[in-house]
């Protein structure tokens, strides 16, 4: 099948959150085909360029998110910069009037729901966007502006959106341009490149990366997958938090990313989060808990193979035995300041403990800044110790980078230690903890995020932003090897059956299956072989829907015996079968909805074929191929002939053979009435049962 991988700031850019298991996705399942569509946040990483891609992704279409709307219209815009008539311009005001007034003053009695306002302006915008031109213009201009100002002032309208500045409607204007910039993309087109070619649409995440598969739903029927290891809809609460927006500002943005996210909730045939942390932020939002699949994401146990085996027979790094390691990227959120404080008190309760903070090499200014402070209260916690007056002592607590000579690979870093802590106050899924579940280090982690899901019982976990607890933990796994060991061996069976690579990918290839199956094939029927998944299942069984070519009429005639050859206490009579077996005439067939497709091929038949949207779907007549055999001990009777007709009206185009398993037809049976159109036969012969079967085709 054809798979449209849906993506924002990741693969396949050498940089970005969802480049791993999005490489490991596309590798792993090489049977299918992988066309990526990709969004990009910034100039640096489109820099930086792509991961060296595998043969079977076929293409290939990025769009920037952070250029500017003149560069955006002219390169990636449909239908360049052209600017609307007048009834454009009317429909715009309409559609967008109704997605601003969703945002900006939610639910409003007497009104519609704030939802279906929010899907009718959005579904407007993206229809007008795909019929005439992008909406890059529009959305920046003074109609977009006063549109929104009303909108604010409306009664039911929250007091801070109610108190917003022209500033503030110009900003979240500007902000809004860009959040909608894939309805305006050229992606959604039935060819070859465009959206409508795909099989099933997987978003890596939600928000800007599944409007392209909301919209490939919306005009041409594909289904969407929708993955989320972080909830795309937290990570912009927290970005508002930190950037310098108003009030205001902040207010209309997290409506719009709400209402958002309830609709590609809404219209994901499948979610599938990473975790249960994901998966409660998803139902909070409105998502049907029916529709949920954890599936956790696969990383690769083979590189810790070494490492984790050494710690199932109990052998350590030398010198490692009381040593903390804490392993990650240097930001505030890992709260390295509490691990400092915490390690304080470890120290005091045994002198010889040690810390190494093996940290990812640092590139911004704030973790470059953060790592700077955590230094120099290092430095204050634990001054230099010394024997006497001219001995040079050592810190307790040593900075790394992972790559440098101590800590050359990953697993390096996790073996330098004996117990592997985590001491973060925000965490979504905790890589670093399945790594070192990987390596057998028993873990202390502090209750955030989805830790306790992953530690399921194989570490030690502690509230967060509390010293005291977190180092009473540590010296618990200290002062007790064998209870280390035992966690050690406990987290990393946990981890080879939940978190490799080999169960992500099993279950994404269930769920390809499964969605593909409830939906229609859109592939025009090829004169080669058939590929896997070009066609549906119902497309190999005789019916109308096994070829013949778009616009085949095919009906069943079959003969009728005027006498058929009964046998009868050892004697040849001409004896009919039995008193009425109808056949139905061949009529139009009730085909499954997934085997009949627009373009022909192996779901063609006379009728109308569904159109790219959502729809009635009509179905060609049946054909005329295919044998049942019934196989009776005595004369058929009236109850199998109404059997018979059931079945008949529900199978056209069949042919029905009644054979006896033994010669015991009674000799009354000497009248027939041949008048319906009958399709029907009778073979008496009992040397071989199993002829009539050999005869009956499937």
């Amino acid at each position: 099948m054809r798979i449209g991988l849906l993506t924002e700031g990741g693969y396949p850019y050498a940089t970005g959150e969802t480049r791993f298991w999005c490489d490991r996705l596309v590798r792993g399942l090489a049977r299918h085909e992988f066309d990526i569509y990709a969004l990009s946040r910034s100039a640096d990483q489109e820099e930086q360029g792509w991961l060296t891609l595998p043969p079977h992704v076929h293409r290939v279409r990025t769009a920037p998110l952070w250029a500017s709307e003149t560069d955006f219209r002219t390169s990636h815009g449909r239908l360049g910069g052209r600017s609307y008539g007048r009834r454009e311009r009317r429909r715009f005001d309409t559609h967008f009037g109704e997605l601003v007034s969703a945002v900006c003053a939610g639910e409003t009695a007497g009104a519609p729901p704030a939802a279906e306002r929010f899907c009718i302006g959005l579904y407007g915008l993206a229809e007008l966007a795909r019929e005439k031109g992008g909406l890059h213009t529009a959305l920046r201009s003074e109609r977009a502006v006063r549109a929104l100002e009303s909108a604010c002032r409306a009664p039911g309208a929250p007091r801070v959106v109610q108190t917003a500045k022209v500033s503030d409607y110009l900003v979240f204007a500007d902000l809004l341009e860009r959040a909608l910039r894939p309805l305006s993309l050229d992606w959604y087109d039935a060819g070859e490149g465009g959206l409508g070619a795909v099989d099933l649409c997987h978003a890596a995440s939600g928000g800007a990366a599944a409007l392209p598969g909301l919209l490939a739903k919306r005009f041409f029927g594909v289904p969407l997958l929708v993955t989320e290891y972080g909830v795309q809809l937290r990570a912009h609460y927290l970005a508002a938090q930190e950037a310098e927006l108003s009030a205001s500002v902040r207010t209309l943005l997290a409506a719009f990313h709400g209402l958002l996210a309830a609709e590609v909730y809404e219209q994901a045939a499948v979610i599938t989060p990473g975790n249960a942390h994901a998966r409660r932020w998803q139902e909070r939002c409105g998502a049907d808990r029916a529709k949920q699949r954890t599936v956790y994401p696969g990383m690769e146990s083979e590189r810790f193979a070494a490492v984790g085996e050494a710690g199932e027979r109990g052998s350590c790094v030398a010198g490692s035995d009381g040593t903390l390691v804490w392993v990650g990227r240097i930001e505030p959120t890992k709260d390295l300041v509490g691990l400092l404080h915490a390690f304080a008190a470890v120290r005091r309760a045994e002198p010889d403990t040690r810390l190494r903070i093996i940290g990812a090499p640092v590139t911004d200014e704030s973790s470059r800044a953060y790592l700077a402070h955590c230094r120099a209260l290092a430095a204050q916690l634990f001054p230099d110790e010394a024997a006497d007056a001219y001995a040079v002592g050592e810190s307790p607590v040593l900075f790394e980078e992972i790559g440098g000579p101590e800590a050359p690979e990953l697993a390096d870093a996790y073996a330098a230690g004996s117990v592997v802590v985590l001491s973060s106050v925000v965490e979504g899924f905790p890589l670093s903890l399945v790594e070192a579940m990987f390596c057998g280090r028993a873990t202390v982690s502090t209750d955030v995020g989805a830790v306790v899901e992953v530690i399921g019982g194989t570490g030690l976990v502690v509230p967060p932003r509390n010293p005291r607890a977190l180092a009473d933990a540590c010296l618990a796994l200290l002062r007790d090897p064998e209870r280390r060991v035992r966690l050690g061996a406990a987290g990393r069976a946990r981890a080879l059956e939940l978190f490799t690579v080999e169960q992500n990918l099993a279950a994404f290839r269930g769920i390809y299956l499964e969605m593909v199956s409830h939906c229609p094939v859109r592939r025009e029927a090829l004169d080669t072989d058939p590929l896997p998944f070009e066609f549906p299942a119902e497309a190999y069984v005789p019916g109308a829907w096994t070829g013949g070519g778009a616009g085949a009429e095919v009906t069943a005639e079959v003969e009728v015996p005027a006498e058929v050859v009964v046998p009868a206490a050892g004697a040849v009579s001409t004896a009919p079968v039995a008193p009425g077996l109808p056949v139905v005439p061949a009529a139009v067939g009730r085909v499954p909805s997934w085997a009949s497709y627009e373009n022909g091929g192996s779901g063609s038949g006379t009728g109308p074929r569904p159109g790219p949207g959502p729809g009635t779907r009509h179905y060609g007549p049946a054909e005329s191929q295919g044998t049942v055999a019934v196989l009776v001990e005595y004369e058929p009777d009236h109850l199998l002939a109404d059997q018979v007709t059931d079945l008949g009206e529900r199978m056209t185009g069949l042919e029905w053979r009644v054979s006896g398993l033994e010669a015991r037809m009674p000799t009354h049976v000497t009248s027939y009435d041949p008048s319906p159109t009958h399709v029907t036969s009778y073979d008496p012969s009992p040397a071989d049962d199993t002829d009539a079967l050999r005869e009956a085709r499937p």
